[in-house]
């Protein structure tokens, strides 16, 4: 089939990643990209691959994602949200399809993307229909030096010791724009915008910056992991239900989504 028989549709997806292994398609696994390409390949009534903005863990969840699809000619995004909406596991939920420009890539054309991180302090975050979507800690903490934990990530720095994983063929440094915590029902919450991000970088910044509001560890270490040139290591990880990717950003002639109010699927457990 020729390219122009194609129509490229842009998807905004929601999940609940706790019953997935992570975004991206992997042998004997069950991933969300994975679900969402059996879904249109069986609309399409052939392989259709699906792009996304960027990767999720195991566990962490998403309220914008971005993700785009090669559709036949004929495919609406009307049409193609109310059918993939009707075959997708009740875990994941595609809240808009757009028609996109056919040399729009949702990874490469991203400008920054935002996650959120919410950490639980009230004991009510432990009941069963809280707990699966943000960290359970139930912990006093110093409110005020939690946010001044958070002031050294603005700017460009080098997160070498915030990242799992290792990527000398991309570097460490990474622009953050936008770090504030601030409260929700249960707990607090962070948001983070960053031009790109290193693996696990969010959870290690967020256990860190716990423990300084806990009294763990001065305030003065987060300053001294950004330099790039220290031995000294990151507290834990916090863990993964925690964690939602809430807002990919692109240029100004590319679409634009907006941070949902609050980031929770619209399900409360996967098929």
């Amino acid at each position: 089939m020729e390219a122009h028989e194609f129509i490229r549709l842009q998807l905004t997806v929601q999940y609940d990643g706790s019953a997935y292994h992570g975004w991206q398609v992997q042998p004997d696994q069950r991933t969300v990209q994975g679900e969402l390409e059996a879904a249109v390949s069986r609309l399409a009534n052939r392989p259709r691959t699906v792009l996304g903005s960027g990767r999720t863990d195991t566990g962490v969840h998403a309220t914008g994602q971005v993700a785009s699809v090669d559709m036949p000619v004929g495919w609406t995004p009307e049409k193609l949200s109310r059918s993939l909406n009707a075959l997708l596991p009740d875990a994941i939920w595609v809240s808009s399809v757009s028609e996109a420009a056919p040399d729009f890539h949702p990874r490469y054309d991203a400008i920054a993307r935002t996650y959120r991180y919410r950490v639980g302090l009230e004991s009510a975050a432990q009941a069963p229909f809280v707990r699966r979507w943000c960290w359970p800690l139930i912990e006093t903490i110093d409110h005020d030096a939690l946010a001044a934990a958070s002031q050294p990530l603005i700017g460009r720095h080098s997160f070498e010791a915030f990242a799992k994983a290792g990527q000398p063929e991309r570097g460490y440094i990474c622009t953050v724009s936008r770090a504030v915590w601030s409260p929700w029902d249960l707990g607090v919450q962070l948001d983070i915008t960053a031009d790109r991000y290193l693996h696990h970088m969010v959870r290690y910044l967020v256990g860190t910056m716990m423990d300084v509001a806990r009294g763990r560890r001065p305030l003065a270490d987060v300053s001294q992991l950004l330099t790039g040139t220290t031995d000294m290591t990151t507290s834990p990880p916090a863990p993964p239900e925690g964690l939602f990717l809430a807002r990919v950003e692109y240029p100004a002639h590319r679409a634009e989504r907006d941070l949902p109010q609050a980031p929770t699927p619209r399900s409360t457990a996967p098929e």
